[in-house]
């Protein structure tokens, strides 16, 4: 079963991709993003999207530019999110059959990426907008919008999240943090996973 939870593994190492990406994916979370201001990231993704492509949406956090969409396209992901909003970033990333998961924080931003071909949208920094700033513009955004809550959001208050019109998420300390053994990572996982499913009943 998948879970609109997409992992953050900033500060991924290549040599450990491989086991964190099959530790997420056994605990039932199957979107991963590498962010591109971690150690080669697209060796990581590259490694992510070769084992793990037919069975999980690979692909990279952090992403700024038109030549990172086609860096991370070119090694095989599928899946751009940024911290921001930027209408050629989300253009390129649609024009290349990729999913655009842009970062924005106010109704102007949401419908500027909406309108540029935004997959779903990434509220973001989450913390600032709080469950209760998500219920304010949610009623204004199409119905089929998507929404996923980053940073801020958590096993703690998904509940309140879902409540208040969010979608998903995007879990990144909680979940992995470098250095972190394999092992620890799974049982993050694992838990995120069964507090999600718990919110969700």
């Amino acid at each position: 079963m998948s879970r609109p939870i997409i992992a953050i593994l900033r500060g991924l190492q290549p040599t450990e991709a491989a086991e964190v990406g099959q530790a997420l994916i056994d605990a039932g979370i199957d979107r991963i993003e590498v962010p591109l201001n971690s150690p080669d990231p697209l060796t990581s993704i590259g490694i992510l999207a070769e084992r793990f492509g037919d069975r999980a949406l690979i692909g990279a956090g952090t992403v700024l530019t038109i030549e990172q969409v086609d860096a991370v396209a070119g090694v095989g992901g599928k899946l751009i999110v940024s911290p921001n909003f930027d209408a050629e970033v989300i253009q390129q990333t649609i024009k290349l059959g990729i999913q655009s998961w842009p970062g924005v924080h106010t109704p102007t931003e949401a419908f500027g990426a909406l309108r540029a071909g935004a997959t779903g949208l990434k509220l973001f920094p989450g913390v600032m907008a709080g469950p209760s700033g998500l219920a304010a513009i949610r009623p204004i955004l199409p119905k089929d919008a998507l929404v996923f809550a980053v940073g801020g959001a958590g096993p703690e208050n998904f509940a309140n999240w879902l409540k208040a019109g969010a979608d998903g998420f995007g879990i990144g300390s909680a979940l992995y943090k470098p250095g972190m053994a394999v092992a620890d990572i799974a049982e993050r996982a694992r838990k995120i996973v069964l507090a999600y499913d718990k919110a969700t009943q």
